[in-house]
């Protein structure tokens, strides 16, 4: 299970955003573009700012844009005939940049143990290469959870609110991020033995 399940409905509900942004020109590379430069502006003021609540408020909203603007690129790509190789390796390449920008930061927040944040990243970006690496032995890419790309931005929106509110969390966090830990494990291990599913019946 995971969120991403949901994003068909998801695609849905943007859908006429995407198209009025097609009909303006916009391409998917420059919405992957913009959403790595936002990435990179909500994770930089956290690591500017520690200790200010505001970073934390502002960015649960940036991660629900940054859902939506990895939404959009795709569809912009598959809708409106603008795939591309280049475009293609630009969004897998912006995904694992975006984590490593919007959850390293946590590391110098107080009550996050930075080895546990540094930990998170790192397994992060081998979930996606665990889904990437799928394409190699013929299978699909795939997006298994519990804890992909969506579900890792649902937990830091609301761990982050929670900072930006001022709610205790020094007792909890600890094991919650080291839930988080085993849950990327689990998903590291699901995407590969899917795949190695997936490949053993297509060959």
């Amino acid at each position: 299970m995971s969120i991403y399940d949901l994003k068909p409905r998801f695609q849905a509900l943007l859908r006429p955003v995407c198209t009025a942004l097609a009909d303006r020109g916009v391409t998917p590379n420059q919405v992957t573009v913009f959403a790595l430069f936002l990435s990179a502006v909500s994770g930089g003021w956290i690591a500017l700012a520690p200790d200010s609540r505001t970073p934390y408020l502002f960015l649960p909203v940036a991660l629900f844009l940054r859902m939506a603007l990895n939404a959009i690129d795709g569809m912009l790509a598959r809708e409106h005939d603008q795939q591309t190789h280049a475009g293609a390796l630009l969004n897998e390449i912006g995904d694992v940049l975006s984590d490593l920008f919007l959850y390293l930061p946590f590391a110098l927040t107080s009550g996050f143990t930075p080895e546990l944040v540094v930990l998170i990243v790192v397994l992060s970006g081998l979930t996606e290469t665990a889904g990437l690496a799928s394409l190699l032995i013929g299978a699909t890419r795939n997006y298994r959870g519990p804890m992909g790309k969506s579900d890792r931005a649902v937990v830091f929106g609301l761990l982050s609110f929670l900072q930006g509110m001022g709610a205790p969390l020094e007792f909890w966090l600890p094991w919650v991020l080291t839930l988080l830990v085993l849950l990327l494990i689990l998903t590291v291990w699901n995407r590969c033995r899917a795949a190695l599913r997936e490949s053993s019946r297509t060959t």
